[in-house]
């Protein structure tokens, strides 16, 4: 645990997620962690803008009988908990006493331990669940994607309606469609020629597509593939299953630690054959660079991963500043409007996505962080 004093300079610091001890489950000692960190949130305010987690919290405090935390009853809390979506940014860029402050305020992992213990007290639904196993859902969709992506058009309201009743779905949700064949599949089908000219030649690269890239959008990661050949940068595509993140947001500590062992003994066996491992989307790389090691801190393997890896606009930047990217690159008609994503910001790597299009000439770019 990272030693705690009041005011810093220092980059946030987070403690490891204690899930197997058994205070960890105590409702004792959580609800009176949930009132010391509530206390100082409703002190500060200063995140009241950024999701529903907070009016809802500051909205109990003013509207109780005293205006203050101590008459509010710890049956509402849940109504704090269900708004929270594990963002990360109340932490990552809002709260001035996140560790290594002495008041030690983590509220998403904070959130996260309240609903491990409504999971052991079943009161959390089986639903999501059950949609949070990622790869057998799917497998069972990639029989037959046709069929999948039919029933899953918000337009088909004879099947979304029934859908959205046992699933809590909304049926008016515009919903993923399932690529014919994964992104590993399509992958051996394109070339692979490696620019030798080109200034990173050398480099190695071993893509973890995650699992939206796989079965969902594969030409994200087909785009990257060429983009990092091109760039002189050898490509080895891989996807040994899910991050977890849609168990950790069910509060499935042990499945989450479960994929964080599987998918690091695999690509440890690349780290250790000169490959950097590159993740397409945001929220797979904060779980294989964050969550996993405080989940499983003690896994030398997923130490080695953490410090390994790099989110793709992050290596194509690393690429530009270091080597130098390829010649040729010409501006783009009209600009382009960037979200700087939630879990990019939550990585602490700075906006390396408008860091990497700005290499692009006579471009503007704008960036929505909202």
């Amino acid at each position: 645990m990272t030693e705690k004093k009041e005011g810093s300079l220092s980059a946030p610091t987070r403690d490891i997620v204690d899930w197997k001890s058994p205070d960890y489950l105590n409702e004792d000692s959580l609800d009176a962690e949930m009132r010391r960190q509530f206390e100082v949130c409703h002190s500060c305010r200063r995140c009241f803008n950024l999701c529903e987690s907070f009016p809802t919290l500051f909205d109990l405090i003013d509207e109780s009988k005293d205006e203050s935390l101590e008459s509010v009853d710890s049956k509402d809390f849940p109504k704090v908990v269900d708004k929270c979506t594990l963002c990360d940014m109340c932490f990552m860029t809002k709260c001035p006493y996140v560790p290594p402050h002495e008041f030690n305020i983590d509220f998403p992992h904070l959130m996260l331990r309240y609903r491990t213990l409504q999971k052991k007290k079943g009161q959390l639904s089986k639903m999501p669940q059950e949609l949070a196993k990622i790869d057998r859902n799917a497998k069972i969709a990639g029989v037959s994607p046709s069929i999948a992506n039919w029933g899953s058009n918000k337009k088909n309201t004879l099947i979304r309606k029934p859908l959205e009743a046992l699933t809590g779905i909304d049926k008016s949700a515009e919903l993923p469609k399932f690529e014919k064949k994964t992104y590993i599949q399509q992958s051996k089908e394109i070339s692979k020629v490696i620019n030798k000219d080109a200034p990173a030649f050398g480099r190695k690269v071993a893509i973890y597509s995650t699992c939206y890239v796989n079965y969902n959008n594969t030409a994200v990661g087909i785009a990257a593939e060429k983009v990092l050949l091109h760039n002189g940068v050898e490509v080895m595509p891989v996807y040994p299953g899910c991050c977890g993140m849609p168990y950790l947001e069910q509060s499935q500590h042990e499945k989450v630690v479960k994929q964080s062992e599987l998918v690091s003994n695999e690509l440890c066996k690349l780290i250790d054959e000169g490959y950097d491992i590159v993740t397409l989307t945001a929220s797979c790389g904060l779980m294989l660079k964050f969550e996993w090691p405080l989940l499983n801190p003690d896994n030398e393997k997923i130490k080695k991963l953490s410090n390994n890896t790099y989110d793709i606009d992050q290596y194509v930047s690393d690429i530009s500043k270091k080597e130098g990217l390829t010649t040729g690159l010409s501006y783009i008609d009209g600009g382009i409007t960037v979200h700087n994503a939630c879990h990019a910001r939550a990585q602490n790597m700075g906006n390396k996505a408008l860091e990497m299009l700005k290499n692009l000439p006579d471009t503007k770019v704008d960036v929505v962080e909202r």
